[in-house]
C-alpha cells in the first residue's frame, strides 16, 4: 500500500486533508518529499539517520503529514492527515525515522513514529466508501506492529554529500 493524499478533507475529525493508502502504482498523488523537521534546514543529499525527525510534504498539495489526537474516522485509532500550506506547518507535523543500523536507506523498510504523541504510521484493512471508495485508512497506533512498516518505491534519489562521503570514508591514524 502507497501513502496517498489529495485535497479531500475527513468529514469529522480535524476536517483536515485526508491520507490514505492506495494500491495503484502509477498513482500521482503518492509521492512525498522528505524534509528537515519543523524549523530545521536540511540539506539535499544528507542521508536520514535513524532517529532523526523528519516532515514529509505532499507533493501535489504542499501539506506535511501531520497527527494529532482526534479519532480516525473508521478504526477509531489517531487521526493522520495532512496540514500547512506550501511545506509550513506546525510541531505536529514532525516524524521520526524509526530504522536499524546508523542510516535510512533507500532499499530498507522504516517505521515512523509521531514526535509529539509516539504512535506509529500505520495502514491496517479499513477501507472508506465514498468519494474515496476502496482507499485504505492509514492512522496512529500506539504500538509497532506489521502493519506500520514502510519502504520507498519509486522516487529521486539524491547523491550522498561529500560531507556523508568523508564521514564514512575517512579514517585517522
Amino acid at each position: 500500500v502507497r501513502l496517498h493524499s489529495h485535497d479531500v478533507r475527513y468529514g469529522s475529525g480535524s476536517g483536515q486533508q485526508s491520507v490514505t493508502g492506495v494500491s495503484a502504482a502509477d498513482d500521482g498523488n503518492s509521492y512525498w518529499r522528505v524534509r528537515g523537521r519543523t524549523a530545521a534546514v536540511c540539506e539535499r543529499g544528507t542521508p536520514v539517520r535513524c532517529g532523526q525527525a523528519i516532515r514529509l510534504t505532499h507533493l501535489g498539495t504542499g501539506r506535511n503529514l501531520h497527527s494529532h489526537r482526534f479519532a480516525s474516522p473508521l478504526s477509531g485509532n489517531q487521526e493522520v492527515s495532512a496540514f500547512g500550506e506550501a511545506g509550513e506547518g506546525d510541531y505536529l507535523d514532525d516524524w521520526t525515522v524509526v530504522c536499524s543500523g546508523t542510516y535510512w536507506w533507500r532499499d530498507g523498510e522504516v517505521r515512523f513514529q509521531h514526535a509529539s504523541t509516539d504512535v506509529f504510521l500505520s495502514v491496517t484493512g479499513e477501507q472508506y466508501g465514498r468519494p474515496i471508495h476502496g482507499q485504505k485508512e492509514v492512522h496512529g497506533m500506539a504500538a509497532s506492529s506489521q502493519n506500520n512498516y514502510w519502504k520507498v518505491m519509486e522516487g529521486i534519489f539524491m547523491q550522498p554529500s561529500e560531507v556523508f562521503k568523508a564521514e564514512q570514508y575517512h579514517a585517522e591514524l
